[in-house]
């Protein structure tokens, strides 16, 4: 081990590219870490990270889901949303938006999925490199989402460019500019597509969102373009991050990309490791309502506290071997998305879409490379994933 003191930042370079060994350190060493860097408390052990998740009395959702420099309301910076809410306006809402994520409608959605999952493929080259993300992580999702809500499909790489300057702003380092200006956008386009909406309802979730009420009440204008934020980012960023993170963990186990080629049965299976062993999030915060000792140190009311799903799920104590990539492993408890009142209302969604991707990749095109040295990562920190990805 380094005699250098332990630091951590989810925006440096090293931890952007290969976070698993300080996340080894912090767990070990650390567990209750300040991070100067990130202006937050963090923490990294399964128990102490489902711990948190599992009560949102102490560990609140309602100042942010990211770190921020001192003196930054993140609440000031974008309209409301579901994910940045505490009970009860989040149970409200969450109801609400739930409608749209049942089992039935998600299970409804698996032939169209199969569809566009062959569409897109059938674009890409028989031979030679291809772009895995730009090609078809990235569209995948975004249609399925722009469907869902009902916006036009041709919409959706400028959906897919306003989405990725968003999380990749890093505002601990002061970078709000690019991303407050695709939040605007994005803002600005719903306010029109919401009024159209209102004049000519369709069957579509927009509709839904424009006409739902809560305690006899509609929707602001502020939490409905909240919500469509939350539903665009959300619903497509997520998946494009675990169908390419999955690409380059299989290229480098071709001997369980051959198991699953042999046996598609497997493949759902497979999805809930590789949401383990590399996590689309890799962590949310929470700001404490409460003082709260742990690990010897003393967190205080108002203090950002940074929960490592990434670390927490490559905890030997959780997961025996956490750093093996193990298809049988059958990892139930892994919190690639959350756990708790925040779990992840489109988990479901991305496992399917996940699976059929991969299900038809595995048969189309079971032996793909991936260039790493060519690939450009995204430099969000708490979301890990690729902005681009050359494959052949």
């Amino acid at each position: 081990m380094s005699d250098q003191p332990l630091t951590y930042s989810p925006f440096d370079a090293e931890v952007i590219a290969d976070p698993y060994p300080v996340y080894r350190e912090l767990r070990a060493n650390s567990p209750a870490h300040w991070s100067r860097e990130a202006n937050s408390w963090v923490l990294s052990r399964y128990d102490d990270v489902s711990a948190a998740l599992a009560d949102p009395a102490t560990y609140s959702s309602a100042s942010g889901i990211f770190p921020a420099p001192p003196g930054v309301d993140m609440t000031e910076l974008f309209l409301p949303m579901l994910i940045m809410s505490d009970p009860p306006r989040h149970t409200q809402l969450r109801q609400i938006v739930s409608r749209a994520f049942t089992p039935r409608r998600i299970a409804s959605l698996e032939p169209h999925i199969e569809t566009l999952v062959k569409d897109l493929l059938d674009q890409t080259p028989e031979a030679g490199n291809w772009e895995f993300v730009s090609g078809f992580a990235g569209p995948l999702p975004a249609i399925v989402i722009a469907d869902m809500l009902g916006v036009p499909r041709d919409d959706r790489d400028q959906f897919r460019a306003w989405s990725t300057t968003l999380i990749q702003s890093n505002p601990v380092r002061g970078e709000f500019g690019a991303g407050l200006d695709a939040a605007a956008a994005l803002y600005e386009y719903f306010t029109a597509f919401l009024a159209e909406r209102r004049a000519h309802p369709q069957d579509d979730l927009m509709t839904a969102l424009v006409q739902a009420e809560v305690d006899g009440e509609y929707l602001s204008e502020e939490e409905l373009l909240g919500f469509c934020l939350l539903l665009l980012v959300a619903g497509h960023e997520t998946t494009t991050n675990l169908l390419s993170n999955s690409a380059v963990v299989l290229a480098q186990h071709p001997d369980v990309r051959q198991q699953l080629a042999d046996d598609p049965e497997l493949v759902p299976a497979a999805v809930e490791e590789l949401l383990r062993f590399d996590s689309p999030v890799q962590g949310l915060a929470r700001t404490l309502t409460a003082p709260v000792e742990l690990h010897g140190e003393s967190m205080q009311t108002g203090d950002t506290v940074l929960l490592l799903f990434g670390s927490a799920n490559r905890d030997d104590h959780a997961f025996p071997h956490a750093d093996r990539f193990d298809v049988n492993r059958h990892p139930e408890r892994q919190v690639a998305f959350g756990r708790g009142i925040h779990f992840c209302l489109g988990a479901s969604l991305a496992r399917l879409e996940a699976r059929i991707a991969l299900q038809t990749l595995l048969t189309r095109r079971p032996d793909w490379d991936v260039d790493l040295d060519a690939a450009v990562r995204l430099h969000s920190g708490p979301i890990r994933g690729y902005i681009s990805l050359p494959m052949q």
